[in-house]
């Protein structure tokens, strides 16, 4: 018995030991081998690629000029890179990594578009799904929810819509609703708590007030769409609200 277990404990050693200088020998293959080229995996959102792969690659190969065939792949900065590829407005996440045929693969996620903030005097620019606000692209444009308003572009000066938190989960819950975000063609913010809604269908603006409680403002504009505008008419009132509690407004 104890022979039996001598060798099972020997076999396992002796395993362990192949495994240490089978990996070992794959690290110090790696190391010998040669930069060959980059290979630029990038993820579209919703099928439209705001940075290119040619961008990505004039970005690399400007800040990195030592990359070229031949230089040991040790040598290759992969942190740096993912660095500078953060540092574009468009990419959310950059993971740059060596291939065993000295191939190096920058994997690219980039940021999703989920409003536009549109301002007469000035560049426009998008607000992200994690909330950032970026430039828009010279390349693509996405056809997302749009605001207005002075106090838009007052967030759009301030780079950041931190002044107004409440402001992402009533963007998220028009965008992620079919009907809604096909109705709901504008937020016109003229004050944190002054929006107004524009609609594909109907020729008012509905008074929103803050965004705040905002569940419950749409289920009293669905009760409009439903039971009051089917008798009246989609414009026989000037002026519809919501934006007081339990309460539409209209005249």
């Amino acid at each position: 018995m104890n022979k039996r277990k001598l060798k099972k404990g020997l076999g396992l050693v002796t395993l362990c030991l192949v495994l240490v200088g089978f990996i070992g020998f794959v690290e110090k293959q790696v190391q010998l081998k040669t930069y060959k080229g980059l290979e630029i995996d990038l993820e579209a959102v919703s099928g439209v690629y705001f940075v290119e792969e040619k961008e990505i690659e004039r970005i690399v190969s400007s800040a990195f000029p030592e990359l070229r065939a031949g230089l040991p792949l040790e040598e290759v900065p992969l942190s740096a890179i993912e660095e500078r590829l953060l540092g574009h407005p468009f990419i959310k996440t950059a993971e740059a990594s060596v291939g065993q045929k000295g191939i190096v693969k920058a994997s690219i996620k980039q940021h999703e578009p989920i409003a536009r903030i549109a301002r007469p005097n000035g560049a426009d620019g998008y607000i992200t799904k994690d909330g950032l606000i970026i430039p828009t692209s010279p390349t693509y444009t996405s056809r997302v929810l749009i605001l207005e308003g002075a106090y838009a572009e007052q967030l759009m000066n301030e780079g950041s819509i931190e002044a107004m938190p409440e402001l992402m989960p009533l963007i998220h819950f028009i965008t992620q609703d079919e009907f809604w975000n096909s109705q709901v063609t504008e937020l016109e913010i003229n004050k944190k708590n002054d929006i107004r809604l524009h609609q594909q269908v109907g020729k008012q603006v509905i008074e929103f007030g803050d965004a705040l409680d905002f569940e419950s403002k749409f289920k009293r504009i669905e009760v409009l769409y439903k039971e009051i505008l089917p008798r009246k008419g989609w414009n026989a009132y000037e002026r519809i609200s919501v934006k007081f509690k339990n309460q539409i407004v209209c005249e």
